[in-house]
């Protein structure tokens, strides 16, 4: 693998990597950004080590606002042309008492030290124009082979950071990698250990694992420290689907659904959830078969339970609990029925509970598959055709306001129902849009009250 053809140092790097050299200090880009160039992939950011301490990296550069954003860990950011460019001084960590956090920093003058702590081998290559590529644990040969290995001894890595456990999993998933035998069952065995991780970073990978090119099989392979960290999923690892429209247990299904998903984290917690309520609602019918009745609404509560517990976003929450609840919904549907679920909705979302349909149809048993697929398909064409008219979904469309209403002596929470009651008659049918027509059953609806 040549790195000078692939690693292409930015501007900034390169001017704070040559300002230290030029003070006698050595400077490489480190982590992601190399293993990022040597698969030809646009690095998101551009990490600088080096063996200056950082009071010294902030003296050596005072014409450039610096953040201290983790000097205590020998962190420093530059901020360059509006860039951030962290630089780390070479260090050595303590032991992990808590499983997340060293519990003391030292810092050293050798690469190799600083590379040595470091999580997998991939992440544990350095560069600069002057050396080259530095790389002592051969992560350049795993970019060739396509593997997650630790640096070093596994239990040992993984025991300093628990969050490695997840980390691993979603480079994985991220790059379409395997995970070298030893790193993986070492990764399994100490699954349980995810605890000491704080939700919210359990979440961030979540997402980045579950969106990534290569989700499902890296979730097939380890799936272990997901399963340990949300109680939610490990029920449908284990959940057969003996069924005439499954050919997969519920677990195996889901995988396959996800091949099937939009990359975006809606659609895609979504359909990783849709179906754990099946394990609490499954029941063998007179005729031999496994049957789920009430599955979405289960598994709508405990996607709730789990995106709680994970510290998810309101926003996000409302939008996979609801996907999961109308995940089984049947197309086609009648025209006021429809329009109602779509007003319910929103467009972009009622968009997404098709992609996750259709996501689930497709791991359904091969002969349900096309006829389920072609109603959702007819359901987003008639979906496109109602947003391309305009049609009256939403009271800010409605052609009467609740101005109109008060000119009408109505006020208080009387304007609210009144212009719900219109939207619903436009919405059905049984109403046009049309702002004398609903004037005058305002009207009529305002005398009955008044009676």
């Amino acid at each position: 693998m040549n790195s000078k053809s692939k690693i292409r140092l930015p501007d900034g790097c390169r001017f704070i990597i040559g300002r230290l050299r030029q003070n006698g200090y050595k400077g490489y880009a480190v982590g992601g950004c190399i293993r990022d160039s040597l698969l030809n992939r646009t690095p998101n950011d551009w990490d600088i080590t080096t063996d200056a301490l950082p009071e010294r990296v902030v003296e050596l550069f005072p014409d450039i606002p610096v953040l201290l954003t983790g000097i205590q860990h020998g962190t420093v950011t530059l901020m360059l042309d509006n860039e951030p460019y962290e630089v780390t001084t070479f260090r050595i960590d303590g032991d992990y008492s808590d499983g997340r956090h060293p519990d003391r920093v030292s810092f050293t003058t050798s690469i190799g030290d600083d590379l040595a702590r470091r999580d997998f081998t991939v992440n544990a290559m350095a560069y600069n124009d002057e050396d080259g590529l530095i790389d002592p644990f051969g992560g350049s040969k795993d970019l060739e082979k396509k593997i997650i290995r630790c640096v070093g001894e596994p239990e040992r890595r993984f025991h300093e950071d628990a969050l490695r456990l997840l980390r691993a999993v979603r480079f994985s998933a991220q790059l379409g990698f395997s995970i070298e035998q030893n790193t993986l069952s070492t990764l399994k065995k100490l699954s349980p250990s995810i605890t000491l991780v704080a939700k919210e970073r359990i979440f961030s990978e979540l997402k980045k694992t579950v969106t990534a090119p290569s989700a499902s099989d890296a979730l097939r392979l380890a799936p272990d420290p997901f399963f340990a960290a949300v109680s939610e999923l490990s029920v449908i690892r284990s959940t057969p689907q003996n069924s005439r429209y499954h050919i997969y247990d519920v677990w195996e299904h889901t995988l396959h659904a996800l091949e099937h998903t939009p990359q975006d984290t809606v659609s895609r917690l979504a359909v990783l959830f849709h179906d754990v309520g099946k394990g609490v609602c499954r029941t063998v019918g007179k005729d031999g078969f496994d049957h789920f009745y009430g599955h979405p609404v289960h598994s709508a509560e405990l996607t709730r339970n789990a995106l709680r517990a994970l510290r998810c976003d309101n926003k996000t929450l409302h939008d996979v609990v609801m996907l999961v609840e109308l995940h089984d919904t049947h197309f086609p549907m009648r025209p006021a029925k429809f329009r109602r679920l779509l007003a319910r909705l929103g467009y972009p979302l009622f968009f997404k509970l098709l992609d996750v349909s259709h996501a689930d149809s497709k791991a359904h048993a091969p002969w349900c598959i096309e006829e389920r697929c072609s109603a959702l398909e007819e359901a987003r064409r008639e979906a496109l055709r109602l947003q391309s008219e305009n049609y009256c979904l939403t009271l800010k469309q409605l052609a009467v306001t609740g101005h109109d209403l008060t000119a009408l002596g109505v006020n208080g929470r009387m304007i609210g129902e009144i212009l719900h009651s219109l939207l619903d008659e436009v919405i059905i049918g049984q109403a046009p849009n049309d702002r004398a027509v609903l004037l005058n059953r305002a009207e009529r609806i305002i005398q009955k009250k008044k009676t």
